[in-house]
């Protein structure tokens, strides 16, 4: 058992080095629609359930389903209107469940990063031969699909094993989305040379927390999102900061909100002298190419870098 997992280290906001992003501009945004698929009736993983009814649970099944129908192309049009691209959560296995949305992708230069095999295979239990297959099979099949090398990861249903960043470390990711902790890109604590970093990827801004957990209406939603981003705007003139909007079609595609979060993307991207509109690998190659190293600097300026890596904190209280 451990009592912290030792990811990161401690790094408090205020005072950092500067972020600088590309143009000066005070904020990096991106999009991150996750395209999921979920199974009706998947192998059985004793820490989690998939549904929450015996099988088959067919209600929460064809509602997810409806996202990759029509919600995705609804999703879709509204980021087409105001240039945004896309970095992709993708369930991999929908390269061969439904390729036309993996073109539809690859036609607007989208990015892709994996978001395991299924959304309804988890993590917990997983040896490390099956996890380092899930990884193995992301890079390889969207290679195969869509010509990209993926660089980035959020574990499926976010669920982890405690090898999950070093191994996504050793296979040259450059990011995680698994950790919340900041507004900021961070260096994570993990085995190698790899410059693993964090990725903000916020939940308070989820549609699956603000519609699903929070139960708020659309227009609260959208001013949620517009008020996130003034803040985030109103910081960036000090360092840069990221926002993320992790969608989930089968949540935002439906027509009564669908309308909301179009307001709320024309107002962010209305403010382009101060955004860069950006997809996630891109904030990640930048920040590891000119702001990793000054990271690290200060937080052993402050007296913070601990020693060990994730769950292995050789020398650490």
């Amino acid at each position: 058992m451990h009592s912290d997992p030792h990811l990161y280290d401690f790094w408090p906001y205020r005072d950092r080095p500067k972020i600088t992003w590309p143009g000066n501009k005070k904020v990096a945004f991106w999009v991150a629609p996750n395209i999921e698929f979920y199974e009706l009736d998947p192998p059985t993983n004793p820490s989690r359930k998939p549904w929450g009814r015996p099988h088959p649970d067919i209600v929460p099944y064809s509602a997810r389903d409806w996202g990759n129908r029509v919600g995705h192309w609804r999703l879709m049009e509204v980021m087409d209107e105001f240039k945004v691209r896309g970095s992709i959560s993708l369930s991999v296995a929908m390269l061969d469940h439904h390729p036309e949305i993996i073109r539809a992708c690859v036609d607007r230069d989208w990015e892709f990063f994996s978001h395991g095999i299924y959304n309804t295979r988890y993590s917990y239990n997983m040896t490390e031969a099956q996890e380092r297959a899930v990884l193995e099979d992301s890079i390889k099949s969207v290679m195969d699909a869509t010509g990209q090398r993926i660089r980035g990861y959020l574990a499926p249903a976010l669920t982890h094993t405690e090898r999950t960043l070093d191994l996504l470390a050793e296979y040259g990711f450059w990011y995680s989305c698994d950790l919340f902790q900041d507004d900021q890109p961070q260096p994570l604590k993990v085995k190698g040379d790899n410059r693993l970093i964090s990725m903000p990827y916020s939940l308070e801004v989820n549609d699956v927390i603000t519609y699903g957990v929070y139960h708020q209406s659309p227009r609260a939603y959208a001013d949620a999102l517009m008020r996130h981003f003034d803040q985030l705007l109103e910081e960036g003139a000090e360092t840069g900061t990221v926002m993320c909007i992790p969608l989930h079609a089968y949540l935002v595609g439906h027509p009564h909100r669908i309308g909301p979060f179009r307001e709320a993307l024309r107002y962010i991207t209305s403010h382009r002298d101060d955004v860069w509109v950006t997809t996630a690998k891109e904030i990640a190659e930048f920040y590891r190419t000119n702001h990793y190293d000054q990271s690290l600097a200060d937080i052993a300026r402050r007296g913070n870098a601990r020693p060990g890596t994730g769950f292995n904190p050789k020398g650490a209280v």
